[in-house]
Parts: structure tokens; sequence; C-alpha cells
């Protein structure tokens, strides 16, 4: 099944989540999932995990790492406006494609 979001959200992004029980936090996204249409965000939404001892880890025993968030719930945050906005795309004279917030026309693209 294909998706019908167009994922504007990569990785290294600072996004800011909009919806759910972790709204208002802000993160840099550490993975995103296009099949799935979901994000992993650092320091959001943390799931425990039960890991066996193993020769990756000795211990065992209960883990935290993040979990993924679906797409539709977090936003990019602009670096001049800091605040979560819309974005768009666009292309430059050169012929390249960049994204730019619809709020201030800033580039997003670095």
């Amino acid at each position: 099944m294909k998706n019908s979001y167009k994922i504007k959200i990569r990785k290294n992004d600072i996004v800011q989540v909009i919806s759910g029980k972790h709204k208002t936090k802000k993160g840099k996204v550490l993975k995103v999932n296009p099949e799935k249409s979901q994000v992993i965000v650092e320091k959001v939404n943390f799931i425990k995990r039960h890991i066996r001892p193993s020769s990756a880890h000795r211990q065992g025993g209960i883990i935290e790492k993040e979990g993924p968030i679906h797409i539709s719930n977090v936003m990019i945050v602009c670096q001049k406006c800091n605040i979560p906005v819309k974005v768009g795309k666009k292309i430059l004279e050169d012929g390249t494609k960049v994204r730019f917030c619809k709020n201030c026309e800033e580039i997003l693209d670095k």
C-alpha cells in the first residue's frame, strides 16, 4: 500500500510534534520511513524494549529508545521564524529544487 503523504521532512531536520501525548516537544529527525509515513525524533516518544543477553548487549534487560511518530503529527521548525511552519518547494535559477518556509520565504535546504 502506497502512502498518500508527500514526504517533505528529511533526516537532521528540526521538527515539533503538533499532536498526541508529546505535543510541543522539539527534536532532530533521526530516521525517516517513507513506506510507513513515520519519523523517529530525537528524545521524543520513548518506548521500552526487553533485550536478551547477547554479544551486542552483554547485560540484557530493559532498554529505552525512541519510537516512531506518524509524519502527519510533526511539522518542520523554521530557523528564522522559530515556529512550526508549512513547507513549499520551488526551483531556483540554477535549476536546483529547494524547500522553503511559507511564512517567511526562508530556504530550509543548505
